[in-house]
């Protein structure tokens, strides 16, 4: 839901170090791949207990996810591999995330993380579903034109997402209810993406065969 506001504000922040990694020959999908790694090390520190120390990790894929699109773009090597590598590897971060808590405290989130982890399966993959189908009738992206694939806005999108994982590492103790929440916003996210996927499609079917 946030993320059409927050991009135009980032974006220009990002051009100075585009600029000196495009300099320096460091590529799109090397950000990708890095950001990914240094993430994952967020799990071991979530696993122990170790929250401040985790902020890092997750602050900084977030920082190189922001790069590496850009930086694509900057250096006119924007892809359709690019765009796969990048919100593949995206939607493993978020998995990995809860999946640290739940490690943390097995008894107080399992559950809670399991429902969180459903739902994510949910957003991620009618977000996915529907952007193979908008490529097949080459729709618009009026508000994400910069991106690879068709970006399907929601209630819950990736600024949320990074603000709910800045939350749980500040308030660790109140994980599951935070999840909870959050997973109902996810399920209402579902919801409107399939139904509005779903209707938006026939539409388009039904001005192919006039």
């Amino acid at each position: 839901m946030l993320d059409k506001y927050m991009t135009p504000v980032i974006k220009p922040l990002l051009t100075p170090v585009v600029a000196l990694l495009d300099k320096r020959g460091i590529t799109a999908d090397t950000l990708t791949v890095t950001g990914f790694l240094v993430g994952l090390l967020a799990v071991p520190l979530l696993a122990f207990e170790l929250w401040y120390l985790a902020l890092g990790p997750i602050i900084i894929n977030r920082i190189f996810d922001g790069l590496d699109g850009a930086l694509a773009r900057y250096s006119k090597q924007s892809s359709s591999a690019g765009g796969f590598l990048d919100i593949t590897l995206d939607f493993l971060f978020y998995a990995a995330i809860p999946l640290g808590f739940i490690l943390a405290n097995p008894a107080q989130n399992s559950i809670a993380g399991a429902i969180l982890l459903a739902t994510f399966i949910g957003t991620g993959s009618s977000f996915l579903a529907f952007a193979i189908a908008a490529e097949k009738f080459k729709l618009d992206k009026p508000q994400f034109k910069y991106k690879s694939f068709y970006y399907l806005n929601g209630l819950t999108e990736g600024t949320e997402t990074i603000a709910l994982f800045i939350a749980f590492c500040i308030w660790p103790q109140h994980f599951a209810l935070m999840a909870y929440v959050f997973a109902f916003a996810c399920a209402i996210t579902i919801v409107t993406r399939i139904y509005g996927g779903y209707v938006t499609l026939k539409k388009q079917e039904s001005n192919t065969d006039e």
